[in-house]
């Protein structure tokens, strides 16, 4: 088993595209699927599938692959995806109520412990199962639930003093959905989404595929 100290930001990524593919076969009796097929399905060369996949020692076999069962299994707990990961999601809007509701979370390991919100309209209303509490209650339920990630769905004025408060709390990583970069103590890890950011990526991609397609008269 990997020291998962010693595996890349990079590689961690497409571990988690690996297992994303694994997860799909993982219902295939004495299933095996080969570097070039993982590499195909993730947009990763089969040379490079072979290296991340190294790490974890001779699960391969020439001719045959990887035994998707047991490499889904070495792949998870590398990723620490074999244990719950308490929860707690600050802002009940549009997207925090979509993050509430997504099924995924729960199934891959990850329990809504608490949500949380500013708006006074909003605390003491039921989603997905939870009470929405008030910012005053969330130092105490965060420690008091030892949860360790933190959701932000606030508005890009609020995320900053919101990510002090979880991180003060004692959360350990933060998600953060708000349209501005967090910039947090060493020791706490942040992962930044914005659709923005995602949407003019795929339109500038979009822009250099039409840019290869020649029209035909």
């Amino acid at each position: 088993m990997p020291n998962s100290d010693r595996i890349s930001k990079p590689t961690g990524r497409r571990m988690s595209l690996y297992l994303r593919v694994l997860h799909s076969r993982i219902d295939q009796a004495n299933a095996a699927i080969s570097s070039k097929e993982l590499g195909a399905q993730t947009g990763v060369k089969d040379a490079q599938v072979r290296k991340d996949l190294a790490c974890f020692g001779s699960l391969g076999r020439p001719g045959v692959g990887y035994g998707v069962s047991e490499l889904h299994n070495q792949l998870r707990k590398a990723m620490g995806m074999d244990q719950t990961w308490k929860t707690v999601l600050v802002g009940t809007g549009n997207i925090g109520r979509a993050l509430l509701a997504y099924p995924r979370f729960r199934n891959e390991g990850f329990d809504f412990a608490a949500a949380f919100d500013q708006d006074k309209k909003a605390v003491g209303k039921r989603i997905s199962g939870l009470t929405i509490q008030s910012m005053d209650e969330l130092k105490r339920t965060v420690k008091k639930s030892s949860a360790l990630i933190g959701l932000i769905a606030v508005p890009p004025a609020a995320a900053a003093t919101v990510a002090q408060m979880l991180v003060d709390a004692g959360i350990r990583g933060i998600l953060n959905f708000a349209p501005v970069r967090l910039h947090l103590p060493q020791g706490v890890a942040v992962v930044n989404v914005d659709f923005t950011d995602a949407l003019e990526q795929l339109a500038f991609e979009i822009r250099l595929v039409k840019a290869d397609v020649k029209v035909v008269k």
